[in-house]
């Protein structure tokens, strides 16, 4: 079983792939199918991000050109099926979910059961966020509650419905690894963190976006099925629009 360590570890090496694929090459690459099936592990635990089948590229500045709606059912932003292009942000919408995954120990949907992000946002608003990691890594004991509870929280945040209130994968980079780093970064970084954490705490910030949108913002399967501008691939769950 991966400890807590390692599964912080394999989750800033995603973020920091993510955070190159965005900013620190030629061009902008938008992954679009960022989910656990998709990382890959090396001998010595490294994280790595596979699989760019669905990928798209495009200049930076440039807004990319495709509004298909291509991902895996569970990782997909929401305002993907309101016609919306794909960006940097719907990326970090599904790194927000991979997140919930790996410290949840919970698949994003699993029948009979409430939607993953769902489920944690309620635990958050009852003051009980810590119910939801892993009941594997809460016996084996020694964890670090300040930081779970960190990774829990920002992970909400990028799994955000709308998607101008997510962080950027730079913010993301900076929070995961301040406490490990800190020498590494400009003076405010540690402020930065704590107000983009203490943001998703507010419950203004969930109760609003509930009033206005209504409370369930994650398509499921009834949902996708009644479209018919998209077809569902049940082997893996794959969503891609004609």
């Amino acid at each position: 079983m991966l400890s807590c360590d390692n599964r912080i570890s394999i989750l800033k090496d995603v973020a920091s792939a993510i955070l190159y694929l965005h900013e620190g090459w030629e061009a902008k690459v938008l992954h679009r199918d960022i989910k656990a099936s998709n990382i890959l592990l090396d001998k010595y635990m490294n994280g790595r991000l596979g699989d760019f089948g669905v990928a798209r590229m495009h200049g930076h500045g440039q807004v990319a050109s495709t509004t298909r709606v291509v991902g895996t059912v569970g990782y997909l932003a929401p305002e993907v099926f309101r016609g919306r292009r794909a960006s940097t942000q719907t990326d970090v919408f599904s790194f927000g979910i991979l997140v919930l995954e790996v410290m949840c120990g919970r698949r994003p949907i699993e029948e009979g059961k409430p939607a993953l992000v769902e489920w944690v946002w309620e635990l958050m608003m009852q003051n009980e966020i810590h119910a939801a990691l892993d009941a594997r890594l809460r016996t084996s004991g020694g964890l670090d509650e300040e930081e779970t509870e960190k990774i829990l929280h920002l992970g909400l945040l990028c799994s955000y419905p709308d998607p101008d209130s997510r962080p950027s994968m730079r913010q993301v980079v900076k929070v995961l690894e301040w406490k490990s780093q800190p020498e590494a970064y400009e003076p405010g970084t540690e402020d930065m963190a704590a107000r983009l954490l203490q943001k998703v705490k507010s419950r203004d910030m969930w109760v609003n976006y509930s009033q206005s949108f209504g409370y369930a913002p994650h398509p499921m399967f009834d949902g996708i099925q009644q479209s018919s501008s998209m077809s569902v691939t049940w082997t893996n769950s794959i969503v891609e629009g004609r």
